[in-house]
Protein backbone atom coordinates (compact mmCIF):
# COMPACT_ATOMS: atom_id res chain seq x y z
CA UNK A 1 0.00 0.00 0.00
CA UNK A 2 1.65 3.05 -1.34
CA UNK A 3 1.27 6.61 -0.05
CA UNK A 4 1.99 9.62 -2.08
CA UNK A 5 3.63 11.93 0.37
CA UNK A 6 3.99 15.08 -1.73
CA UNK A 7 0.24 15.51 -1.26
CA UNK A 8 -0.13 14.08 1.79
CA UNK A 9 1.76 15.54 5.35
CA UNK A 10 4.68 13.23 7.00
CA UNK A 11 2.48 12.56 10.11
CA UNK A 12 -0.43 10.70 7.72
CA UNK A 13 2.13 9.09 5.53
CA UNK A 14 3.32 7.79 8.93
CA UNK A 15 0.10 6.53 10.56
CA UNK A 16 -0.72 5.02 7.24
CA UNK A 17 1.94 3.42 6.77
CA UNK A 18 1.80 2.17 10.25
CA UNK A 19 -1.91 1.30 10.15
CA UNK A 20 -1.09 -0.92 6.83
CA UNK A 21 1.64 -2.73 8.87
CA UNK A 22 -0.84 -3.99 11.52
CA UNK A 23 -3.33 -4.79 8.61
CA UNK A 24 -1.01 -7.01 7.18
CA UNK A 25 0.04 -8.72 9.96
CA UNK A 26 3.76 -7.23 10.10
CA UNK A 27 3.18 -7.10 13.86
CA UNK A 28 2.34 -10.33 16.28
CA UNK A 29 -0.64 -10.09 18.72
CA UNK A 30 1.84 -9.09 21.97
CA UNK A 31 4.66 -7.81 20.14
CA UNK A 32 6.33 -4.65 21.72
CA UNK A 33 7.67 -1.77 19.60
CA UNK A 34 9.28 1.47 20.44
CA UNK A 35 8.56 4.72 18.72
CA UNK A 36 12.56 5.10 17.95
CA UNK A 37 12.12 1.88 16.42
CA UNK A 38 9.56 2.48 14.24
CA UNK A 39 11.02 6.08 13.63
CA UNK A 40 14.38 4.59 11.98
CA UNK A 41 12.38 1.51 10.67
CA UNK A 42 10.09 4.33 8.72
CA UNK A 43 12.85 6.74 8.28
CA UNK A 44 10.45 9.12 9.85
CA UNK A 45 10.71 11.86 12.80
CA UNK A 46 10.08 10.62 16.55
CA UNK A 47 7.10 13.82 16.14
CA UNK A 48 4.85 11.87 13.22
CA UNK A 49 5.55 8.65 14.95
CA UNK A 50 4.17 9.79 18.28
CA UNK A 51 1.57 10.85 17.06
CA UNK A 52 0.47 7.99 14.54
CA UNK A 53 0.79 5.42 17.36
CA UNK A 54 -1.82 7.99 19.67
CA UNK A 55 -3.91 7.59 16.76
CA UNK A 56 -4.00 3.88 16.31
CA UNK A 57 -4.02 3.23 20.59
CA UNK A 58 -7.15 5.45 20.51
CA UNK A 59 -8.20 2.66 17.36
CA UNK A 60 -7.49 0.47 19.52
CA UNK A 61 -4.94 -1.26 16.89
CA UNK A 62 -1.86 -0.40 19.40
CA UNK A 63 -1.92 -0.32 23.04
CA UNK A 64 0.74 1.52 25.72
CA UNK A 65 3.03 -0.44 27.99
CA UNK A 66 5.04 2.24 29.83
CA UNK A 67 8.69 3.44 29.05
CA UNK A 68 8.23 4.60 25.68
CA UNK A 69 6.93 0.92 24.00
CA UNK A 70 3.82 0.06 22.53
CA UNK A 71 2.50 -3.16 21.39
CA UNK A 72 -0.28 -5.19 19.52
CA UNK A 73 -3.05 -6.49 21.69
CA UNK A 74 -3.56 -9.88 22.14
CA UNK A 75 -7.25 -10.42 21.92
CA UNK A 76 -8.95 -12.47 24.77
CA UNK A 77 -12.10 -14.53 24.00
CA UNK A 78 -14.34 -12.15 25.16
CA UNK A 79 -12.82 -9.48 22.77
CA UNK A 80 -12.90 -12.22 19.77
CA UNK A 81 -17.16 -12.73 20.77
CA UNK A 82 -17.48 -9.28 20.71
CA UNK A 83 -15.80 -8.13 17.39
CA UNK A 84 -17.45 -10.85 16.04
CA UNK A 85 -21.07 -9.56 17.02
CA UNK A 86 -19.65 -5.96 15.81
CA UNK A 87 -18.76 -7.24 12.13
CA UNK A 88 -21.73 -9.51 11.70
CA UNK A 89 -23.87 -6.54 12.28
CA UNK A 90 -22.20 -3.79 10.52
CA UNK A 91 -20.40 -5.84 7.56
CA UNK A 92 -23.16 -7.72 6.42
CA UNK A 93 -25.59 -4.20 6.42
CA UNK A 94 -22.57 -2.32 4.22
CA UNK A 95 -22.64 -5.13 1.71
CA UNK A 96 -26.18 -5.36 1.09
CA UNK A 97 -26.08 -1.33 0.78
CA UNK A 98 -23.36 -1.68 -1.27
CA UNK A 99 -25.44 -4.71 -3.23
CA UNK A 100 -28.16 -1.78 -4.20
CA UNK A 101 -25.26 0.74 -5.57
CA UNK A 102 -22.28 -1.00 -7.19
CA UNK A 103 -20.70 0.43 -9.99
CA UNK A 104 -19.59 -1.98 -13.10
CA UNK A 105 -16.06 -0.90 -12.67
CA UNK A 106 -16.19 -1.65 -8.70
CA UNK A 107 -17.40 -5.28 -9.55
CA UNK A 108 -14.27 -5.36 -11.72
CA UNK A 109 -12.08 -4.76 -9.51
CA UNK A 110 -13.74 -6.51 -7.20
CA UNK A 111 -13.34 -9.83 -9.24
CA UNK A 112 -9.53 -8.85 -9.95
CA UNK A 113 -9.07 -8.51 -6.03
CA UNK A 114 -10.79 -11.68 -5.79
CA UNK A 115 -8.71 -13.28 -8.71
CA UNK A 116 -5.51 -12.15 -6.69
CA UNK A 117 -6.60 -13.20 -3.34
CA UNK A 118 -7.34 -16.99 -4.81
CA UNK A 119 -3.13 -16.76 -6.12
CA UNK A 120 -2.15 -15.78 -2.88
CA UNK A 121 -4.26 -19.05 -1.19
CA UNK A 122 -2.42 -21.30 -3.51
CA UNK A 123 1.21 -20.08 -3.12
CA UNK A 124 0.44 -20.25 0.21
CA UNK A 125 0.99 -16.22 1.05
CA UNK A 126 -0.21 -15.30 4.22
CA UNK A 127 0.72 -11.56 3.73
CA UNK A 128 -0.87 -11.18 0.30
CA UNK A 129 -3.93 -12.88 1.38
CA UNK A 130 -4.47 -10.69 4.13
CA UNK A 131 -3.88 -7.54 1.75
CA UNK A 132 -5.94 -8.77 -0.86
CA UNK A 133 -8.58 -10.32 1.40
CA UNK A 134 -8.80 -6.49 3.12
CA UNK A 135 -9.48 -4.81 -0.23
CA UNK A 136 -11.69 -7.50 -1.60
CA UNK A 137 -14.14 -6.26 1.91
CA UNK A 138 -13.56 -2.86 1.68
CA UNK A 139 -13.96 -2.26 -2.16
CA UNK A 140 -17.17 -3.74 -1.12
CA UNK A 141 -17.84 -1.80 1.97
CA UNK A 142 -16.59 1.70 0.08
CA UNK A 143 -19.45 1.52 -2.68
CA UNK A 144 -22.04 1.37 0.24
CA UNK A 145 -21.48 5.21 0.77
CA UNK A 146 -21.79 4.84 4.28
CA UNK A 147 -20.07 7.73 6.13
CA UNK A 148 -20.70 6.74 9.57
CA UNK A 149 -20.39 2.55 9.35
CA UNK A 150 -17.54 2.18 7.32
CA UNK A 151 -14.59 3.88 9.85
CA UNK A 152 -16.02 1.90 12.44
CA UNK A 153 -15.73 -1.50 10.35
CA UNK A 154 -11.90 -0.29 9.82
CA UNK A 155 -11.25 0.19 13.33
CA UNK A 156 -12.33 -3.64 14.05
CA UNK A 157 -10.80 -4.80 11.05
CA UNK A 158 -7.26 -3.10 12.44
CA UNK A 159 -7.62 -4.54 16.29
CA UNK A 160 -8.26 -8.30 14.22
CA UNK A 161 -5.71 -8.68 11.58
CA UNK A 162 -2.87 -9.28 13.65
CA UNK A 163 -4.64 -11.90 15.05
CA UNK A 164 -5.76 -13.47 11.52
CA UNK A 165 -2.28 -13.38 10.63
CA UNK A 166 -1.40 -15.80 13.82
CA UNK A 167 -4.46 -17.85 11.79
CA UNK A 168 -2.61 -18.04 8.75
CA UNK A 169 0.41 -19.28 10.39
CA UNK A 170 -0.65 -21.65 12.10
CA UNK A 171 -3.55 -23.16 9.84
CA UNK A 172 -1.86 -22.45 6.69
CA UNK A 173 -3.51 -20.71 3.69
CA UNK A 174 -5.80 -23.30 2.23
CA UNK A 175 -8.27 -23.54 4.87
CA UNK A 176 -8.86 -20.16 4.84
CA UNK A 177 -12.27 -19.22 5.10
CA UNK A 178 -12.99 -17.33 1.25
CA UNK A 179 -17.00 -17.10 0.85
CA UNK A 180 -16.44 -13.93 -2.10
CA UNK A 181 -17.30 -16.04 -4.98
CA UNK A 182 -20.24 -16.52 -3.54
CA UNK A 183 -20.84 -12.41 -3.06
CA UNK A 184 -19.60 -11.69 -6.38
CA UNK A 185 -22.52 -13.84 -8.14
CA UNK A 186 -24.73 -12.67 -5.76
CA UNK A 187 -23.85 -9.05 -7.00
CA UNK A 188 -23.50 -9.73 -10.41
CA UNK A 189 -27.57 -10.82 -10.51
CA UNK A 190 -28.47 -7.73 -7.90
CA UNK A 191 -29.18 -10.17 -5.08
CA UNK A 192 -28.40 -8.09 -1.79
CA UNK A 193 -29.49 -10.29 0.83
CA UNK A 194 -27.53 -13.03 -1.23
CA UNK A 195 -24.47 -10.77 -0.60
CA UNK A 196 -25.02 -9.99 3.30
CA UNK A 197 -25.63 -14.04 4.12
CA UNK A 198 -22.42 -14.53 2.05
CA UNK A 199 -20.28 -11.74 4.13
CA UNK A 200 -21.62 -12.77 7.28
CA UNK A 201 -20.74 -16.79 7.00
CA UNK A 202 -16.96 -15.59 5.61
CA UNK A 203 -16.98 -13.58 8.65
CA UNK A 204 -18.35 -16.21 11.31
CA UNK A 205 -15.57 -18.72 9.28
CA UNK A 206 -12.56 -16.16 9.67
CA UNK A 207 -13.13 -15.38 13.18
CA UNK A 208 -14.36 -18.72 14.84
CA UNK A 209 -10.56 -19.65 12.71
CA UNK A 210 -9.15 -16.52 15.01
CA UNK A 211 -10.28 -18.30 17.91
CA UNK A 212 -8.98 -21.90 17.41
CA UNK A 213 -5.31 -20.20 16.20
CA UNK A 214 -5.10 -17.98 19.40
CA UNK A 215 -6.00 -21.15 21.69
CA UNK A 216 -3.62 -23.28 20.02
CA UNK A 217 -1.14 -20.82 20.08
CA UNK A 218 -1.64 -20.75 24.05
CA UNK A 219 -1.16 -24.37 23.84
CA UNK A 220 -4.68 -25.49 23.62
CA UNK A 221 -5.36 -28.15 21.04
CA UNK A 222 -7.98 -26.91 18.23
CA UNK A 223 -6.50 -27.49 14.97
CA UNK A 224 -8.77 -30.83 14.40
CA UNK A 225 -11.73 -28.87 14.89
CA UNK A 226 -10.40 -26.12 12.54
CA UNK A 227 -13.66 -24.73 10.79
CA UNK A 228 -13.30 -25.68 7.00
CA UNK A 229 -14.52 -23.75 3.85
CA UNK A 230 -17.12 -26.11 2.55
Amino acid sequence: MQHDSQKTPAHENVYRTIRDMILRGDFAPGQPVTIQGLAELLGAGMTPVREAIRRLTSEGALQFQGNRRVSVPELTEAQIDEILFARTILEPELARIAATRVTVEELCALTTTDAALDAAIERGDAQGYLHHNYRFHMTLYEASGAEVLLPLVRTLWLRAAPSLRVMCGLFGTRNLPDMHQMALEALRRGDAEAVARALEADIRQGMENVRLALFARAGVTGQDNLIKQG
